[in-house]
């Protein structure tokens, strides 16, 4: 497996892989797929977050994060994470969150949060948000608003997360 930075050459696979990986998703608005084109249209996407993996040369997932505001501090949305059902349980979606949040912390980003599944994403690091001082804009369980702290002396954030205008929150 290889994990580079997602290329223009790329979108229209990109876009196949997301839309079907959340085809068969338990929780999906069968809308992710759009949401990662209007998300590279916006000011608050970051290229070197938009990752794919490879396996054998095609692509079998994808991640991107973008900024996020909490509390008057940068921070950043996973948003969405996609692997082929081929190639889920097999570490690719793990290797693609550790690449980038190696990435991010070299870009001197300090906390990430994701709303996802509550058994996948603390394999990862995440914890609820709500430990790091971080509200959802929206009512959602503790254990599926989750966040990472990704530089270990970065202060604790107070606030409630403002995403893109993309997301539609």
């Amino acid at each position: 497996m290889n994990i580079r930075q997602e290329t223009a050459a790329d979108y229209s696979y990109v876009y196949n892989v997301v839309k079907t990986a959340f085809a068969t998703a338990e929780q999906s608005d069968g809308n992710e797929q759009n949401l990662v084109v209007a998300l590279r249209e916006s000011r608050s996407f970051i290229p070197e977050l938009s990752l794919v993996a490879t396996v054998r040369g095609k692509i079998a997932g994808h991640i991107l994060f973008t900024k996020a505001i909490i509390g008057g501090h940068t921070a950043l949305a996973l948003a969405p994470l996609s692997v082929l059902p081929a190639y889920q349980k097999q570490g690719v979606g793990m290797a693609l969150m550790a690449e980038g949040h190696r990435i991010a912390r070299e870009l001197g980003y300090h906390y990430s949060v994701v709303l996802g599944h509550s058994q996948y994403y603390p394999k990862a690091g995440y914890r609820p948000a709500s430990r790091f001082g971080i509200r959802a804009p929206f009512d959602v369980p503790d254990e599926n608003f989750m966040a990472i702290r990704l530089n270990p002396a970065a202060e604790p954030l107070n606030g409630v997360i403002v995403y893109d205008p993309a997301f539609g929150i």
